[in-house]
């Protein structure tokens, strides 16, 4: 018994050090890691009680001290990037890490020291009392080993039925373990040892038994994309078209160049039918049986409320677009005298007073993927995981620009190999470009690499990027370019961030930390880099005819909170304000600004551009919502809290913040259905991507009639091109002047 109170002890003793150095007196939750830790420690005693004397002792040595490099690790990697390390981003993201991050790792590293040597306390006592005493590891005979067996087995009754009865009463701690598994929660309520084990279930359960599955990986069933594909006759190597049809704009709306014509006497009627397309609900419903996940897809669609065109709708229509990702932006490194295009551009064009960027599991690349698909991430590397499986992008941005013979570009100023973009980004329909290669050979990816001065800087340069891409683009008629820089990645300071160091100078008069003063100073190449471009555009004659785009892919993590109030200069702690950010959405015609007080978040940024850009598309196709639509505003985090034009609501800090007075019992209902909605959107997202959903339904679409107009037909097909871009004539510049809302 005593070799188990004393694994018991260790796991427990590191769980509390951890918590406490990690989140804080925020509440824990014992009930379920008890009684895993009692299962984790009667299996530990089992193994070593059954050893030779020295036997014992090595095997102990053994497992604590692997115990400890789990905490070890999951510390660091926590300091870094304020999320837990999970199996997959190990597997797949390693060697990423240790060629591209090896700074950070070695700064968290530094920051987290006290911490390791809190958690080796029990080492360092374990180690000493066995030098001064004569301290041995029992024996278990026969009778102490069935003891502990007996111990083991409770143990694991009681973890199950503590998880059932959670589910059974629809608990927060049961739903984030099992059906909607958010480790950085479990990390928070259940700690570490909760957290590794039910991230290594959710990683190696599929091979396990169906009994195993059930007690430790309770989700919905999977089902291969190829075998739906075979039930519903569909071609599984078709996954460039965009088959579907459209609809047609509100006549008299637009002229022929796609410029919005000043307001005729008469008042043209505003068309407000929804962005929808003649879905075949009953042959999806057929294709979709045999899989839960698939069959609730195909009735989710079936009543999900799609948005409607409104004023914007087509405002855009035949213009070039630049839409970037920008590496760990915030509203608060823009100041008028040190950033100047990024505030002019902020503060003109249309004006977002409430745009929020959720924090993901896979930071910057879970950023992309919502940028860029109108999807929520189905746990880590979801951009990865759909390049894998090969995943139909069938209404992804480029696919809508490619049918009007608009060649698609993607750029990136670090290697063409990290987080796979190489793979990703042609697969979401890019022609993908970085400028280094990465560990990817010379002979096959050279010609995808653009020259820069100082490629190898890190961070390296926007600036540069914008040098060594824009006249690849600039001279064509259309243009949809995609940019995902990196000027402005942690850590920030002077010694350890080339763009800081470039641009210190320029912030030494500011009254705040180094650590604010660089994260400034490396925006300030960032803006270099947009006052560049804005100036390639115009010589080009295309500054009026192209739209700029820009969201961050998160906020900057990897300072502290209160670092990062100093650098905002206010209190951030109420109403998710810490991922309150800015969007660019700017065009240089644009009189007059459009402020948009509507709560809104990058995950509405794909149907949002749709709607701009007049393309035809089905607005249930995505999680997000067109911004400009009339549907209420909604932002969702990845732990499920959520921001509404009515409520804020934060699970972490367990607060709900009412905007509109209204009555208890309308606020209980409103929460019900906003957290349905939630789930739904969460669900609708994860199954989309595990059962390469898209592809199914383009085998549904009604290619020869629309639904409201039957009797027009589908638009012609343009094939995805592969070589050289299609010219077109260039749109009329100029939009008129936009009245502010």
């Amino acid at each position: 018994m005593s070799s188990w109170l004393i694994y018991a002890g260790i796991l427990i003793y590191m769980e509390i050090v951890f918590h406490l150095g990690c989140f804080g007196l925020v509440g824990f939750n014992p009930v379920f890691p008890l009684g895993l830790i009692a299962l984790i420690a009667a299996i530990q005693a089992l193994i070593s009680g059954s050893l030779s004397r020295r036997g014992r002792h090595r095997a102990f040595w053994i497992m604590v001290v692997l115990e400890y490099l789990v905490f070890f690790v999951q510390t660091v990697y926590f300091r870094i990037f304020q999320q837990p390390l999970q199996i997959k981003i190990m597997v797949f993201g390693g060697k990423d890490a240790l060629t591209n991050y090896w700074r950070e790792a070695l700064t968290g590293l530094l920051h987290a020291s006290p911490l390791l040597l809190l958690l080796a306390v029990p080492l360092a006592g374990m180690g000493i009392w066995r030098y001064l005493t004569t301290w041995e590891l029992s024996y278990l005979n026969s009778i102490k080993k069935l003891r502990m067996g007996l111990i083991a087995g409770v143990a694991l009754i009681y973890c199950v039925s503590v998880m059932e009865i959670g589910k059974a009463l629809d608990t927060l701690y049961a739903e984030e373990y099992q059906e909607f598994y958010d480790p950085l929660l479990v990390m928070q309520d259940m700690g570490v040892i909760s957290m590794v084990q039910r991230d290594s279930a959710c990683e190696l359960g599929e091979a396990a038994s169906s009994m195993w599955d059930r007690i430790w990986n309770p989700r919905p069933d999977r089902e291969e994309p190829d075998r739906l594909l075979a039930q519903g006759g569909g071609d599984s190597s078709d996954v460039t078209d965009v088959s579907e049809p459209g609809m047609e704009q509100t006549p008299g709306t637009e002229s022929e160049s796609g410029s919005i014509e000043p307001q005729a006497t008469q008042e043209p009627v505003l068309d407000t039918s929804p962005n929808v397309w003649n879905l075949d609900m009953t042959k999806l419903a057929e294709l979709s049986q045999g899989s839960k996940e698939t069959e609730w897809l195909a009735e989710y669609l079936g009543r999900v409320t799609p948005t409607n065109r409104n004023e914007y709708t087509g405002m855009f229509k035949g213009y070039n677009l630049i839409f970037l990702t920008a590496e760990g932006f915030s509203t608060y490194a823009i100041r008028e005298d040190l950033t100047p295009t990024l505030y002019k551009m902020v503060n003109s064009g249309f004006v977002f007073n409430n745009y929020y960027v959720p924090l993901w599991s896979t930071s910057t690349s879970d950023g992309e993927y919502v940028n860029t698909t109108g999807l929520i991430p189905d746990g880590q590397h979801s951009m990865r995981t759909s390049a894998d499986i090969g995943m139909d992008w069938a209404f992804s941005l480029p696919r809508f620009f490619a049918k009007e013979g608009v060649y698609n570009w993607a750029y990136h100023n670090n290697t063409l190999s990290y987080y796979d973009r190489y793979r990703t980004h042609p697969n979401l329909g890019y022609d993908f470009k970085a400028s280094k290669l990465g560990d990817l050979s010379e002979e096959e990816y050279g010609d995808k690499i653009f020259y820069m001065e100082h490629a190898n800087a890190w961070p390296a340069s926007d600036y540069e990027m914008m040098l060594g891409t824009v006249p690849e683009y600039v001279n064509l008629d259309r243009f949809n370019v995609y940019y995902m820089t990196v000027s402005g990645h942690m850590y920030y300071s002077f010694s350890g961030n080339r763009m800081s160091s470039w641009h210190k100078e320029e912030v030494q008069g500011l009254d705040m930390s180094e650590n604010a003063q660089a994260y400034i100073a490396c925006h300030i190449e960032l803006d270099k880099a947009m006052a560049n471009l804005l100036e390639q555009l115009e010589a080009a004659g295309q500054l009026e005819n192209t739209v700029i785009c820009l969201s961050a892919d998160h906020y900057p993590y990897a300072m502290t909170q209160e670092e990062y109030e100093e650098l905002a200069g206010r209190d951030l702690s109420q109403d998710m304000d810490t991922y309150r950010n800015s969007l660019i959405l700017w065009n240089a015609a644009m009189e007059e600004p459009v402020v948009v007080d509507k709560v809104c978040g990058a995950m509405d940024l794909l149907p949002t551009l749709l709607n701009l850009f007049g393309f035809d598309y089905d607005s249930r196709m995505y999680a997000g919502r067109d911004i400009f639509s009339d549907q209420e505003g909604m932002v969702v985090f990845m732990d499920r809290s959520f921001v509404t034009d009515t409520v804020a609501y934060s699970r972490k800090a367990k607060t709900t913040t009412w905007k509109v007075d209204i009555t208890e019992e309308e606020q209980e209902a409103y929460m019900d259905l906003a957290r349905q909605d939630v789930k739904e959107r969460y669900n609708f997202s994860a199954y989309i991507l595990r059962n390469n959903y898209y592809r199914l339904i383009r085998q549904c679409l009604d290619e020869e009639k629309t639904a409201e107009n039957p009797e027009r037909p589908a638009e012609a097909v343009l094939p995805w091109p592969t070589a050289e871009p299609v010219p077109t004539a260039q749109p009329a510049v100029g939009v008129g002047t936009i009245p502010a809302q």
